[in-house]
């Protein structure tokens, strides 16, 4: 018979020490306990535990410090932190310290025991042993395989793939931060995918583009006469998404009262419909997105701090396309099969490519190739095809005419990319941050206009 799952329990409350002893011991699961952080270290240094409970306050060393002493160590086994209710900053604390999920007081039995079981069994081996004489396995590839949907080989989306996977293993919300068009809703299906509720339901709301009133219907849905044109009860999105995620992007743009019943939702996991009274309740894993700086919303105090900190619990932050040129090449392959294509792509086409800012970033370059490959007579993808904006990025010596670009303009353009550098001091790493273009791209335009650093 396999060993029993051992888990360490550590609350300051005896009760509350026995009452999740009893509950994971019926399961078989091994339990031990712990009074404090500190004894709960001193536990580590004996035995090792396949998962962790800790409570967040306790006397002497509380759970970030029991998280931060284990981590010192190099020896974090999964990691579930109980919360107070209010204590929500804590608990995204202690996921950035490690902690693989965290529960709210008062929490339900059930759902614990689930997330105790899935983290003994996250944090076990998956490889079976081999049997003697049995033909070795290929070797696991290196480093994280890429996120489903995610063409990329760039170093940022790396880093990015393996907080998507590590996060969807919890069930806590994720937070996908940047520009338009980099891709947000295809990294909220990947959390979808990779999660435990990949058979359930995935939906999608953008709060922008709903009005107030319509936004609450559509997300809590309504009853028959809750307002003129009601004629008969309608579920709304959190229902239709029980089981499974909810993505919801345009956050910022959430009216107030809309935030409002968004906070009572993941605090109580229940709300009403509009115009009802009867409390649903609804198993939702929730996945926001926004384009805004919401630190800045809750300053000016258009959105509020408690709901912040509900939702960004694990944040994921895309970055623009400018800043990861070495995915154009792949991105180009990648729109080019779905277009099923057969033309070829020049160097300098591509090189055109990676030197264009890309304000709409992977979606401006989708629609670019659509209208290269379409535009295109031959067997060869052309320059002049391309939209006006990207052939101005760089048009090649001798055809300033062709692309429409007068000497006044290169004079602007000229001064411009002046009095950015004397701005940054020459430093041309900001001075492209500041133009919003690739550092490649501001030294051509430099070799071009002859300028350079004074000395």
């Amino acid at each position: 018979m396999a060993d029993k799952p051992q888990v360490l329990i550590v609350d300051d409350k005896p009760s509350m020490r026995d009452m999740l002893a009893l509950a994971l011991g019926v399961r078989g699961i091994d339990v031990s306990q712990a009074g404090d952080g500190a004894q709960a270290l001193d536990l580590c240094l004996k035995k090792r535990f396949d998962a962790i409970v800790s409570d967040l306050k306790m006397p002497k060393l509380d759970g970030i410090g029991l998280l931060r002493g284990l981590r010192a160590r190099g020896e974090v086994p999964p990691f579930l932190i109980i919360t107070a209710h209010g204590s929500v900053k804590e608990a995204v604390e202690a996921m950035s310290l490690g902690a693989s999920d965290f529960i709210e007081k008062p929490f339900d039995l059930t759902e614990l025991e689930f997330k105790v079981e899935r983290a003994i069994e996250e944090g076990r081996p998956a490889a079976a042993p081999v049997k003697p004489g049995a033909p070795a396995q290929p070797a696991a590839p290196v480093g994280p395989e890429p996120l489903p949907g995610i063409i990329s080989a760039s170093p940022q989306m790396t880093e990015i793939s393996d907080i998507v996977k590590r996060a969807a293993k919890s069930t806590v919300p994720v937070l996908v931060l940047g520009e338009s068009g980099t891709g947000k809703e295809i990294v909220a299906r990947a959390v979808h995918a990779l999660s435990a509720r990949k058979a359930g339901p995935f939906i999608a709301v953008n709060a922008g583009a709903l009005a107030p009133g319509v936004l609450e219907s559509e997300l809590f849905g309504h009853e028959k006469g809750a307002f003129t044109g009601a004629e008969a009860q309608r579920k709304g999105r959190f229902e239709t998404a029980n089981g499974g995620t909810l993505f919801l992007d345009e956050l910022g743009e959430l009216p107030a009262s809309t935030q409002v019943k968004l906070l009572r939702v993941l605090q109580d996991k229940r709300f009403e419909r509009v115009g009802g009274t009867e409390s649903i309740s609804a198993d939702v894993r929730l996945v926001c997105a926004t384009n805004k700086d919401l630190r800045t919303l809750v300053k000016a105090g258009t959105f509020r701090e408690d709901l912040y900190y509900r939702v960004n619990v694990v944040t994921v932050t895309l970055p623009p396309l400018r800043e990861r040129a070495e995915d154009i090449p792949l991105l180009v392959k990648h729109f080019m099969r779905k277009e099923n294509a057969r033309q070829s792509v020049p160097d300098a086409f591509l090189q055109r490519l990676k030197e264009y800012s890309w304000p709409g970033n992977v979606r401006e370059l989708e629609n670019v190739m659509r209208r290269c490959v379409a535009l295109a007579p031959g067997n060869e993808l052309r320059l002049i095809d391309l939209p006006a904006e990207v052939q101005a990025m760089k048009p090649p010596q001798g055809e300033d005419a062709a692309a429409g670009l007068t000497g006044d303009l290169e004079r602007i353009e000229r001064n411009a990319l002046l009095a950015a550098l004397q701005e940054c001091g020459f430093n041309q790493s900001r001075a492209a941050r500041v133009l919003g273009v690739g550092r490649t791209a501001l030294q051509y335009k430099m070799k071009k206009y002859g300028i350079s650093k004074p000395t």
